[in-house]
């Protein structure tokens, strides 16, 4: 037996995220056709994040573990030749058995981007949400150290059907900064929550249009409460950056 561990890039637009679903086109879905075409079985894979539906990744890591012998060089290359071109493997190694590509991980960095300009652009249509009104990047930094640290975040994360787990989190850092007309958030931390980076981004959204405090994260830290005046900012702009081993 051995255990693989696979980097891939892909464009979420097109993917209903990445697990497998009864009537929807996922990325797990897509990448196991190719991989059993060359394999010609059907392996066992973890993938170190579930990404939702129109959700990008730079770096995203899955480890498959198999008894077929292919190099892991010519695994890369052959998975290359399967893929659709909206999908890409970057890198492919052999790692311990016990090795596993969700609870292996250390950390992750998300980055949000936001084209900022009255004027929407055609071809970031897909990759950044469109705000049009003027951002104050200093000011949301400054707001957005207040994430930082470890924290509750029941009030930034999406309750549905999910088994309720700890909702303690630890922010390594967050930043705003702003390049052009585009605006982009990168936040890194040791885990992270369902729909917890939209709803941050979308926090500090209504922090801009004076809904909500510059200083107003801590209360609504307090409330260990989803009810509060932060929306869930579109998916577009959500890239999975870097994953941490």
């Amino acid at each position: 037996m051995r255990n693989l561990l696979v980097t891939i890039s892909y464009d979420g637009s097109c993917y209903h995220g990445w697990q497998v679903q009864k009537n929807a086109v996922t990325v797990q879905q897509v990448f196991q056709q190719a991989l059993y075409k060359i394999l010609q079985e059907k392996p066992d894979i973890k993938a170190c994040s579930r990404t939702d539906s129109g959700v990008h990744a730079n770096m995203f890591c899955i480890s498959i573990k198999t008894d077929h012998p292919i190099p892991p060089e010519r695994l890369k290359g052959a998975l290359n030749r399967f893929l659709p071109l909206n999908m890409a493997v970057n890198d492919c190694k052999e790692v311990d058995l016990d090795f596993h590509a969700r609870y292996s991980c250390k950390g992750k960095r998300y980055i949000y981007k936001i084209w900022n300009n009255p004027v929407r652009n055609p071809f970031l249509d897909r990759y950044a949400y469109h705000y049009r009104w003027h951002i104050d990047e200093e000011l949301l930094n400054k707001s957005a150290q207040d994430f930082v640290g470890r924290h509750d975040f029941t009030s930034f994360c999406t309750c549905d059907g999910r088994k309720k787990e700890n909702m303690e989190r630890t922010i390594n850092s967050f930043t705003v900064q702003r390049q052009g007309d585009m605006i982009i958030m990168s936040v890194e931390a040791d885990g992270f929550l369902y729909n917890m980076v939209r709803i941050m981004v979308g926090t500090l959204l209504k922090i801009q249009q004076g809904k909500i405090p510059h200083d107003g994260i801590p209360a609504i830290f307090a409330k260990k409460s989803r009810n509060h005046q932060g929306v869930t900012a579109p998916p577009q702009g959500l890239y999975l950056q870097e994953v941490k081993y």
